[in-house]
């Protein structure tokens, strides 16, 4: 047996309508817990729905990875058609996804190539290197120069944001209740940058109009933009964002900054209200 490379991913990775059916990508749904309820991300659950609970005055929403099962069946699946899968996920400082993807691969050892990759970014950034994967696989390249191609990317994809309220860094333990406390009693505004798969604080500002600075100045020390996007909590892009485009838009005139919504899965690591930046910086050879 030998096909082409089949490529999964997971539904934190962000996709323009129609990408996942063009480029026959295979998408994990992992599970928004909310309560004593589980929905499975982007079927049963949407960001407008997640964030309409929580307007609601629904708990604190958890993410779960699909069972090692929804990937062992995924990938028996796929093994009727091709023996090589490129699995690549969310990054696992946020999510066990990559453990699970590991565990449901094992019942095909032997019988079919699985490689599982770890992202270390998630969202637009995941459909970066996703999408890269899916062109380079309908075109016919093999499993090794595929994963050679991702691993080379990962490394230039950047991800920044602020945002409006520390409650869901403090529920995520990336930073201490009384820091939080002390950040909404001021006001404070984190930048959050993700390095090495992770989302850490980065600097403090005090109004929206200087977390919009930061995201500009962050941009603008890159001299090589690829693929860019502006992601929001609404489809419909606010105020913010716009801002935020303009200002790009003025200073990379040839670069486009579409500006997207984020997913549930992100929403519950960042929270509802909060403005952001993907960069991937292009390679010079």
């Amino acid at each position: 047996m030998s096909g082409n490379v089949a490529i999964v991913t997971d539904s934190a990775a962000h996709f323009a309508p129609g990408e996942v059916e063009n480029l026959e990508i295979h998408v994990a749904p992992l599970q928004i817990q909310i309560g004593n309820d589980r929905f499975l991300d982007g079927i049963e659950i949407d960001s407008d729905e997640l964030f309409r609970r929580l307007n609601m005055g629904a708990p604190f929403p958890i993410s779960h990875s699909p069972y090692p099962a929804s990937f062992e069946n995924l990938y028996t699946n796929l093994h009727k058609h091709t023996d090589q899968i490129l699995s690549i996920h969310t990054s696992s400082h946020l999510s066990d996804t990559i453990h699970t993807a590991h565990a449901g691969a094992e019942t095909l050892l032997g019988r079919c190539t699985i490689e599982i990759i770890d992202s270390m970014t998630t969202s637009v950034g995941l459909g970066i290197l996703v999408r890269r994967a899916a062109v380079a696989a309908q075109q016919g390249a093999p499993l090794d120069d595929i994963v050679r191609l991702v691993r080379g990317m990962i490394p230039h994809i950047y991800l920044v944001f602020y945002v409006e309220t520390m409650e869901f860094l403090e529920r995520g333990k990336r930073i201490g209740k009384a820091q939080a406390i002390l950040g909404s009693m001021l006001s404070i505004k984190p930048i959050l940058f993700m390095e090495d798969g992770d989302i850490i604080p980065l600097e403090k500002v005090r109004t929206t109009e200087k977390a919009i600075d930061k995201l500009f100045e962050f941009v603008t020390e890159f001299d090589n933009l690829e693929t860019t996007a502006i992601i929001q909590r609404s489809k419909t892009p606010n105020r913010e964002a716009r801002t935020l485009q303009s200002r790009l838009r003025q200073s990379f005139s040839s670069t486009g900054f579409p500006i997207v919504q984020y997913g549930p899965d992100l929403a519950t690591h960042i929270g509802p209200n909060a403005l952001g930046v993907v960069v991937y910086e292009g390679l010079r050879f």
